[in-house]
């Protein structure tokens, strides 16, 4: 089962356990919709800054949508990632984690971009915000130890880094996270919605 599938089935088991019967559930690539007008709301989060064509797939979002439906689109500015103290591992990983998504042609940094990919698909009358969480313990502290878990193929392979690199990359990231005087916050998060005109 891919981790597609698997995310699908826990969608659709707390939806029995909520005992929602109006949801359906299914994993399908967003470069490829088809559907036209089928929806009243169509939200995508974290989606457009991993595709190397953002308009294309929001413009196929857009299409979703009945008119007069809503599209929200959430995404991240991952150069916002912020510590306190300042931590020379956190930036190098922030540095790593935007250079692997630029070699794969995507966009690391597209949410204050999100706007102005709403208006180049013809829809105006936008409503933004933003916000950044910010930890000083618990489990989404380590958000960027996981990361780099699951970067650190990517990165090998790209010879971006050796092995060896990654090491003493996680030894630092750990220690600074595990501290109770750190703050380390996520990436930026922007959040533009807008109707589909009513023809």
């Amino acid at each position: 089962m891919s981790k597609d599938e698997i995310k699908v089935q826990f969608a659709r088991e707390d939806a029995e356990r909520e005992r929602l019967s109006n949801v359906r559930f299914r994993a399908s690539n967003v470069e490829q919709l088809e559907d036209d007008a089928d929806y009243d709301l169509v939200y995508a989060r974290f989606l457009l800054t991993h595709l190397r064509d953002p308009a294309a797939v929001l413009r196929r979002l857009v299409r979703a949508a009945r008119p007069g439906g809503v599209i929200v689109v959430e995404d991240i500015d991952h150069a916002g990632v912020f510590s306190h103290p300042h931590s020379p591992a956190l930036e190098t990983l922030v540095g790593l984690y935007n250079r692997v998504v630029r070699s794969r042609g995507a966009d690391p940094e597209i949410g204050p971009k999100l706007p102005g990919l709403f208006r180049e698909v013809g829809l105006a009358a936008l409503h933004l915000s933003h916000v950044q969480p910010v930890y000083v313990d618990g489990e989404a502290k380590h958000i960027h130890r996981i990361t780099l878990d699951n970067i650190a193929p990517a990165l090998i392979a790209a010879g971006f880094v050796t092995a060896a690199d990654l090491g003493a990359l996680s030894r630092a990231l750990d220690a600074f996270l595990s501290r109770s005087d750190t703050l380390v916050s996520t990436p930026r998060i922007f959040q533009v919605w807008a109707r589909r005109p009513v023809a």
